[in-house]
């Protein structure tokens, strides 16, 4: 038994008629008209599209002329044109994958879709375990992944970029699989303190869609729609659409509620530094961001703001689109905040090097050469990154891609992803063993946010941690109010990692029974 530890210093089938389906021009306008249509729905997953009300109208801004220069192109004739192994792209050219308008027509976000893309996609049997010995079913992989939709608070949504990263052949080990297509054989019952809201967010906000927790900084939710949905979302109260177990808080972009978060803003004198999420950024129009940024740079108490969207990580083409306007709003805005004196950053999210690319790799360059300051906030999951070979790669390649490993989150504590919790004692391995091996300024904060709305904390800043009952205890001195004074914070373990319990390999459920074994 271990005793309380004490304050530590820190095929082709199908192929054809999916691809006509999928690929299939819709009728669409122009690309943020069309965003504006499939973000922020209030219809299940299943549901028929229906009448879903156009982003609101915004000023027009006068617009200085654009600072982006071209970068090289990204066709180079020696790139890996990797989503064509996925056979309903197989034909499909590198410049029409590069363009974001094309991206967003061939998103996979209704059950028709999905369903229809995994029977063309899936071999006849795939791996159940690691070894190989047990199989599914292509008809049962698709059941067990219905069944992991029925029972999940995150509404499914992928981009072709990151479905063409995963690999089919043996999907139910891929650690990007993992993060966005839910099985039901692979979820844990939740842990009796999990809930909805663990940080809190709802409760720490002043006005709707603005979290106030600490003294200087504020998180602004513009909008509730992302690019991809994560399965592991901490904000699944309020981001993506309704599911058959979460009626969402929506965050529906409006200019009365835009309106009343920027008075906030600007009658607290303390408020420093602000974090524009949601939701994602990247289903921001660019007149949005324009208008935001412009906002935030008129403020006199505001000196610092990000932009957080994990687009980089799921759609990078975009940033390399230039019919596309989002990321000439995002690189002007932050040359005028350079010129305010004022730092603009974008913050995004990537898990696991799989997720990078040569289109990754070039968009980043671009931003880098543009001078936007990009830093990365990482979330530690099991069966993802929890080993110290996938976390040091990770670290390394975003910094190979001028792009700051910034912070690597323990799992938060909401519903449904106890499967992809990890004990804090892996975070505090994973820290001990890389630092040290990587430069000081390319090494992340390894980090956990307490649950009930105690912020940010240092995984090693701990006051107790007990192995045995899994429960580690935090103080979050500069965060009052609210009765926060002198709390105390708990975060427990999963319960399968305690002492006295079976570790699991993340596979309960009937799917497990109907698995085949290898003959």
């Amino acid at each position: 038994m271990l005793s309380t530890i004490s304050r530590q210093t820190c095929s082709r089938r199908g192929s054809r008629t999916v691809s006509s389906m999928l690929g299939s021009p819709r009728a669409v306008g122009s690309v943020p008209h069309f965003q504006a249509r499939v973000a922020d729905v209030s219809s299940p997953l299943d549901s028929a599209p229906g009448s879903i009300p156009p982003v609101f109208n915004t000023v027009p801004l006068r617009e200085a002329a654009s600072t982006v220069r071209p970068v090289v192109s990204a066709l180079h004739h020696d790139r890996d044109e990797f989503w064509r192994r996925v056979p309903v792209w197989e034909d499909v050219s590198a410049k029409d994958f590069l363009s974001y308008r094309w991206n967003v027509r061939n998103l996979v976000q209704t059950k028709r879709e999905l369903y229809s893309f995994l029977a063309a996609v899936l071999p006849e049997e795939v791996p159940y375990d690691k070894p190989g010995t047990r199989m599914q079913t292509r008809a049962e992989f698709i059941q067990d992944v219905d069944a992991g939709i029925t029972a999940a608070t995150m509404a499914t949504r992928m981009t072709p970029y990151i479905l063409s990263r995963i690999n089919w052949r043996d999907p139910r080990h891929d650690p990007i699989r993992r993060q966005f297509l839910p099985l039901r054989s692979a979820m844990m019952p939740d842990h009796p303190k999990l809930t909805l809201d663990s940080l809190h967010e709802e409760a720490d906000s002043p006005v709707k869609g603005l979290v106030h927790r600490y003294p200087d900084k504020a998180l602004f939710l513009p909008t509730s729609a992302c690019p991809t949905y994560c399965v592991f979302c901490t904000r699944s109260y309020a981001v993506g659409a309704d599911t058959e177990t979460v009626t969402k808080s929506s965050l529906k972009p409006g200019r009365r509620r835009w309106e009343a978060c920027f008075a906030y803003m600007e009658s607290q004198p303390g408020l420093q530094d602000i974090v524009v999420s949601g939701g994602d950024a990247y289903y921001l129009d660019p007149d949005h961001i324009r208008e935001i940024g412009e906002r935030l740079i008129g403020m006199p108490n505001i000196k610092r703001f990000r932009f957080a969207s994990k687009g980089l990580a799921v759609a990078p083409a975009r940033v390399l689109d230039e019919s596309d306007g989002w990321v000439h709003a995002l690189i002007d805005i932050s040359n005028k905040a350079k010129r305010a004196g004022k730092a603009m950053a974008w913050h995004t999210h990537f898990n696991h090097p799989n997720e990078i690319s040569w289109i990754t790799s070039t968009a980043s360059q671009k931003l880098f050469e543009e001078g936007v300051m990009v830093r990365n906030q990482t979330v530690l999951l099991r069966g993802v990154n929890d080993d110290l070979e996938t976390m040091s790669a990770l670290i390394r390649e975003l910094a190979d891609n001028k792009i700051f490993p910034y912070y690597v989150y323990q799992c938060d504590m909401v519903k449904s992803v106890e499967h992809l919790r990890t004990p804090l004692q892996t975070i505090l391995d994973l820290e001990a063993k890389i630092r040290g091996s990587v430069a000081g300024f390319m090494m992340p904060q390894f980090v956990v946010d307490l649950p009930g709305g105690g912020g940010k904390r240092l995984a090693c800043s701990f006051e107790s941690y007990d192995r045995t009952t899994g429960i580690s205890r935090y103080t979050a001195p500069a965060v009052t109010g609210r009765g926060k004074e002198s709390k105390v914070y708990e975060y427990y373990d999963p319960i399968d990692s305690l002492p006295g319990h079976p570790p699991s390999e993340v596979s309960i459920g009937s799917q497990g029974r109907s698995a085949r074994s290898r003959d």
